[in-house]
């Protein structure tokens, strides 16, 4: 009994202790085997071994090395063997296989002899480690380092590499944007290729081991400085640190800034200074007149039934028109007056001196006949006459707004008296403001009883006329008048806040028009819409512009918002907060009409901002105007370097589109590809066969 209770507390300890043992072979960080040296058939393998091979720790018992890792395997390890059973040694290899799964994996083995006091060789342990992370690791860094090399190589901007200071490598645009080989450049101090006044700021940038990007000045070899921008980083190779520099050339965007700030100050069509030009100009006046300088006029000029001669002969006609007029002002006034464009066909004039009224009649005089006579324009003789109005400072004014305001309200007296003629400011006139008060009320009725539709262009693609967007235009379907653009009323709806009502509205059609289309299988690009200033600045805007999409079943990628590039600057952090939240519904931003406005790039850059729509003044008359074309094409340009999308306005002409497709232009909007329809017309263009039209 006692015996029979001891053999059974034996085995069970025996028990125990195998059990013990399998849990620490199924646990160790690494796979082993046992194979006899006779037929080399495994006696013991743990799961990690057995599982490598597609087995158990049963089954893969009594198996052949060869039957286990494969007769390929087998043949290629032998010599291994071999020499393990020749020089009673342990044997270490590492070897690439495919495990069960097929996964790639790398091995570290080591093949150990299990011998006889007397040196015979009874087996072999087998003891296998996966390495597969660190060669992975390996194979990532090589080929992270040929990446890196053919970047260097492949870059268009300059790249150095330096180490302290002195350079270890440079790529062939730097060699060739500082005039040096790469032997020249090599070993020797990056300060020396610095400009000699920027050399200390950079040299605290290199002790700081900042990882910053910041604008300075590259020394050629001839000596000439060059305007460049310096993105640093630190980079880590196994157990080597360096700096990586990235040298872009700024000329040509300090050429492209210094020009889009000629385009912010002066306008694009005539080259005369804008209405921000103009408002400084005239403050400076005001300022002048305080400290006892003269006074001055303020001529507002406004060419009559300008609106035909674009309806009937095109935009190309009537911006060539615009051309020869404002050279016509410019050339009828003194050195030291001013002249400007405001916009469309109006003009503002300033004589300064403290000229009198009959003094400015004669000039106005002189202004109605130059202005008035026949201009030959692209073979098409055109006759156009001016409206002029004219306020005195400091009679009718002492802010250029208000005399801005005045002039402008004596020019619309003098259309009112038959046009063609000149209108100094009477207080009486300000009863005009009854007329837009009126307008207000008969807006407020349109809105009430739904008098607005909506007419669609379509934007396409200028190589193959395929549709890429559609802009919703709003119109005012008047019950006398017919149709009513939306210059004559949207002024005046955002100056009393009724563009509220009409822009959710516009937002709703929209949508609920293209979605219409897109069920119908018609449409699979976004509707843009125009906004106001009001609109964006409106508290709640993002809100109302996610309800009309869940309203109207539609997601935000549906949709393309347009903003004026004046609306981008009024609160920049805000502007930026907007956007945001509109890009987080999958709405797409565009701003329109780029050029005409204030914007810069370094605004430009830090907006979540898809698309740039180059105003139409800037193609108009593409491709054999010089200046248009180069403007035209540095826009294209800084888009692209902007990661933006770009479309062109107003594109009427074959000429105009095939300029496009050879300068990087895609997308293109205007008579060309189709003028803006009633819904019903355009639904019905959409189910033509899309092309461009025959050159």
């Amino acid at each position: 009994m006692s015996e029979a209770t001891g053999s059974g507390s034996g085995d069970r300890a025996l028990r125990e202790e195998l059990e013990r043992f399998r849990l620490l072979a199924n646990n160790v960080p690494m796979s082993f085997a046992y194979y006899e040296n006779d037929g080399m058939r495994c006696r013991l393998a743990n799961r990690g071994y057995a599982a490598m091979f597609g087995y158990d720790e049963r089954s893969v018992v009594g198996r052949s090395f060869a039957e286990i890792i494969g007769e390929s395997a087998a043949r290629e390890i032998q010599p291994r063997i071999d020499a393990m059973r020749l020089d009673r040694r342990s044997v270490s290899y590492e070897r690439e296989l495919h495990d069960a799964d097929g996964k790639r994996r790398w091995i570290d083995v080591n093949l150990l002899p299990h011998l006889t006091d007397d040196g015979r060789i009874l087996g072999a342990f087998v003891l296998v480690v996966d390495i597969t992370r660190h060669r992975q690791s390996e194979i990532a860094l090589r080929a992270s380092e040929e990446r890196l090399a053919k970047f260097m190589q492949a870059s268009a901007e300059g790249i150095v590499f330096h180490r302290g200071g002195f350079i270890t490598d440079v790529n062939p645009p730097l060699m060739a944007l500082l005039g040096y080989s790469l032997a020249e450049m090599m070993g020797r101090r990056t300060l020396e290729f610095v400009a000699p006044e920027e050399r200390d700021r950079v040299a605290a940038v290199i002790a700081a081991g900042s990882e910053i990007t910041y604008d300075s000045l590259a020394l050629h070899r001839s000596g000439e400085t060059i305007p460049v921008e310096f993105i640093v980083r630190t980079m880590e190779f196994a157990d080597d640190r360096l700096r990586m520099t990235i040298v872009r050339d700024r000329r040509y965007r300090v050429d492209t800034e210094a020009r889009i700030h000629h385009l912010a100050h002066h306008d694009s069509l005539t080259s005369l200074p804008n209405r921000n030009a103009f408002n400084e100009r005239v403050e400076a006046l005001i300022q002048q007149a305080a400290a006892g300088a003269p006074g001055f006029a303020l001529l507002f000029i406004d060419l009559d039934n300008f609106k035909r001669v674009n309806d009937s002969l095109g935009h190309l006609v009537g911006d060539a028109l615009l051309q020869v007029v404002a050279r016509r002002i410019a050339g009828s006034l003194r050195a030291h007056d001013l002249v400007a464009r405001f916009g469309g066909d109006e003009f503002v004039v300033v004589l300064t001196g403290a000229p009198s009224a009959d003094a400015v009649q004669d000039v106005a005089q002189k202004l109605l006949s130059v202005v008035g006579e026949a201009v030959e324009v692209l073979g098409t003789s055109i006759s156009v006459t001016p409206s002029i109005g004219v306020a005195m400072f400091p009679q009718h004014g002492d802010t250029p707004d208000e005399l801005i305001k005045h002039a402008d309200t004596a020019m619309y007296h003098a259309k009112s008296r038959g046009r063609a003629r000149a209108q100094f400011f009477e207080p009486h006139m300000a009863q005009a403001a009854y007329a837009e008060l009126a307008l207000e009320g008969r807006l407020a009725q349109a809105i009430r009883d739904r008098e607005f539709v909506l007419h669609f262009q379509p934007q396409v693609d200028v190589h193959d006329g395929r549709l890429v967007g559609v802009e919703a235009l709003i119109r005012w379907l008047h019950p006398q008048r017919g149709l009513v653009p939306p210059g004559e009323f949207l002024p005046v709806a955002e100056a009393r806040r009724l563009i509220l009502p009409i822009g959710q509205w516009v937002l709703q059609e929209a949508l609920r028009c293209a979605r219409a289309w897109r069920s119908a299988g018609l449409l699979d690009v976004p509707v843009a819409v125009n906004l106001s200033s009001a609109q964006f600045q409106a508290p709640g805007f993002v809100e109302s512009v996610e309800r009309v999409l869940r309203e109207q079943g539609a997601a935000g990628s549906e949709l393309e918002l347009e903003l004026t590039e004046r609306m981008l600057m009024d609160d920049l952090p805000a502007v930026r907060a907007t956007l945001e939240r509109l890009k987080a519904l999958g709405a797409r931003v565009s701003v329109d009409d780029f050029g005409t406005g204030y914007s810069s790039l370094g605004h430009l850059r830090h907006l979540p901002i898809d698309r740039l729509k180059i105003d139409r003044s800037f193609v108009a008359d593409l491709p054999h105007d010089a200046s248009s074309a180069g403007i035209a094409r540095a826009i294209i340009q800084m888009a692209a370097s902007l990661g933006l999308g770009v479309v062109a306005e107003g594109i009427e002409t074959e000429a105009q589109r095939a300029w496009l497709a050879a300068h990087g232009c895609r997308e293109m909007q205007g008579w060309l590809s189709g003028r803006p329809m009633a819904a019903e017309a355009f639904e019905a263009w959409l189910r033509l066969p899309r092309g461009l039209p025959a050159s």
